[in-house]
């Protein structure tokens, strides 16, 4: 329906601009100055044929003139071109003309009286105002009663037209007792046009032929073309809904299939989360793909939450559980234990006290680690690893090394590394940092030559709470934190392959 109602007010607004710019009213103003150009024409033709059978010497009848004509390709050619607009100038109406005092030209009005008839019979059909008048101003034979022996040498058009001019104007059109009547197509326009031609020959002007007609209003016009303007409204209409229709498949169909695809995602329903197969735009299958990435992201960390608050909750059950009961025991039986039995209870429970204070302590700043943002710090990798150098930890680094990752990050993320490696390695051996830049990454190598890691728990180092080390303390959270640090900063820690120990790869982003 959005699409519909668009389409019409498309249509509707550029009808409505046609109207606006007046193109119709200009084009049946040229319309009717054209009609009153092919008519002049021919009057004037036939008057100058009339009155050169009547004249001794043509050369010398009538005034100079300079014939004033758009020019053509041809140069014999003297076209007539309609060039009013509805927006010209209109001038007011002329008053009645009154009667000549001049004499009429007697050949001219000879001429002139013997197309009096043609000039009736031409105005029923064409509904024009026809006048043929001499070069003093008198008019000589009209299509109207009561116009002939009157004046009209003070009409603007009249005088340019003695000069050779074809005068095309609009002039305000008179109310007149017959408009209530509808006599005419168009009695209800408000202006006239109005043409005066000269009748030329051998470059002077012989009379001038004035024709006057109201254009028919726009209303009128479309009444008279209604069925043509019917059928082009049908057919537009037409194009609208199948064009409508065909939006609506390519866009609206895909558009509720993402809908649908929301409502699953919503709801957690994996298969109806998946992505639509033709959607035929590409926006709406980048979105619909981005939305099956989301839901896919959601399941994950849904999952990631699940398998994370179980494993928290056994990991503070344990301790929690122990130091229940060591309570228990103390409080029922404390006269019945040994001083020893009281120490080893009391010591178990300090342990399990600080086993949840570096678990609490982990996790604080595991959440930070997933929280953090990326920024524009830059380490210097130099004197972060020469911070970790202690016995049986040796450094190496190339000299300049900037990564960009704050200081903090990156030597919590190197301490965790190198404790685990003093710790799993054995009391004996090694850990060396590596130091180096390849292209645009700070590669950092951590490795010791103790046991090294099997395969089974090499899958499942960087999972939360998973450890060898629980019985010494260990809460399985220090790569999981390393990582996290890393990822936050465009980084990442793998575990490498290498001959004798455990090897660990850190990359940064070079500065």
């Amino acid at each position: 329906m959005v699409l519909a109602a668009v389409a019409v007010i498309a249509m509707v607004a550029a009808i409505g601009g046609l109207s606006l710019v007046r193109f119709y009213d200009d084009q049946l103003v040229r319309q009717t100055e054209g009609e009153l150009l092919a008519q002049g024409a021919v009057i004037s033709e036939v008057f100058a044929l009339q009155l050169a059978q009547r004249l001794d010497d043509e050369t010398s009848y009538g005034l100079p003139a300079q014939v004033l004509r758009p020019r053509a390709a041809d140069p014999t050619l003297t076209p007539l071109v309609p060039m009013l607009r509805a927006s010209d100038p209109v001038l007011p109406a002329p008053p009645p003309s009154p009667p000549a005092t001049r004499a009429a030209d007697p050949m001219a009005k000879e001429a002139a009286l013997s197309m009096t008839g043609l000039l009736e019979e031409v105005s029923k059909t064409t509904l024009a105002g026809l006048r043929l008048v001499d070069v003093n101003g008198v008019v000589l034979a009209s299509s109207q009663e009561g116009n002939i022996g009157h004046s009209v040498e003070s009409r603007v058009e009249f005088q340019r037209a003695l000069t050779g001019e074809a005068v095309s104007l609009l002039r305000e059109r008179p109310k007149e007792a017959a408009d209530s009547a509808l006599e005419g197509l168009s009695r209800s326009n408000a202006i006239r046009v109005v043409v005066a031609l000269p009748v030329i020959r051998h470059g002077r002007v012989w009379g001038v032929v004035l024709l006057l007609r109201t254009p028919m209003t726009l209303a009128k016009a479309v009444y008279g073309d209604r069925k043509n303007l019917g059928a082009t409204t049908a057919v537009l209409l037409g194009v609208i809904s199948l064009v409508v229709l065909g939006l609506s498949i390519v866009v609206v169909r895909p558009v509720r299939a993402l809908v649908k695809q929301t409502r699953a995602i919503s709801v957690g329903d994996v298969e109806g989360s998946r992505a639509i197969p033709r959607p035929r735009v590409a926006e709406l299958a980048e979105l619909s793909t981005s939305l099956e990435a989301m839901a896919g992201l959601l399941d994950q960390r849904a999952r990631y939450i699940q398998g994370f608050t179980s494993s928290v909750s056994h990991e503070f059950k344990t301790p929690l559980s122990a130091m229940r009961g060591a309570i228990e025991l103390l409080t029922d039986d404390f006269e019945a234990l040994s001083a020893e039995q009281r120490k080893k209870f009391l010591s178990n429970l300090r342990a399990d006290t600080d086993r949840l204070t570096r678990l609490v302590e982990r996790l604080m700043l595991l959440a930070r680690a997933d929280v953090a943002s990326a920024n524009t710090e830059i380490a210097e990798v130099n004197e972060v690893v020469k911070s970790l150098e202690q016995p049986r930890v040796e450094v190496n680094a190339e000299p300049g090394l900037r990564a960009r990752i704050p200081f903090d990050a990156l030597n919590a993320t190197l301490r965790h590394l190198v404790e685990n490696g003093l710790k799993h390695a054995g009391p004996a051996a090694t850990v060396r940092i590596n130091a180096r830049r390849e292209a645009d990454r700070i590669v950092i190598d951590v490795s010791d030559d103790g046991p090294g890691i099997s395969e089974a728990n090499a899958k499942r180092i960087f999972e939360p709470f998973f450890t060898t080390a629980r019985d010494s303390g260990g809460t399985g959270l220090g790569l999981s934190i390393a990582a996290a640090l890393l990822r936050a900063f465009s980084g990442s820690v793998t575990l490498a392959s290498c001959a004798r120990g455990a090897q660990f790869r850190v990359e940064v982003r070079a500065a």
